[in-house]
């Protein structure tokens, strides 16, 4: 038994992901069966969700609280590099030689 889902999303994203999907050989209706699939079979989200900076939301709210604490102790940082050596313990982004523009586009 099948059943109908409506979705309320921007034009354009529509239009670029039916673009990619027909390009692979999938239509919408197929894709999102296969991510609701992936779903339930996962029992999660199926890939890492991450905030525009390129963080899981977990590291961005412990940076947020470091650099809080950080502030309130008058500790202070040379580089962007050393705060986030000292909250993570690294360098969680990885130097991509592709633009966000070039990223963003296909």
């Amino acid at each position: 038994m099948s059943t109908t889902i409506q979705v309320r999303t921007n034009a354009k994203l529509k239009k670029d992901a039916q673009k990619i999907l027909n390009d692979i050989g999938l239509d919408l209706s197929s894709a999102i069966n296969v991510y609701l699939r992936q779903i339930v079979v996962t029992g999660s989200i199926p890939f890492e969700l991450r905030t525009v900076n390129g963080f899981t939301p977990a590291q961005e709210r412990k940076m947020l609280k470091e650099a809080e604490e950080a502030r309130k102790s008058g500790k202070r940082f040379h580089s962007v590099d050393e705060l986030f050596r000292d909250i993570l313990g690294e360098w969680p982004v990885k130097k991509c030689s592709k633009s966000k523009k070039e990223r963003n586009t296909r």
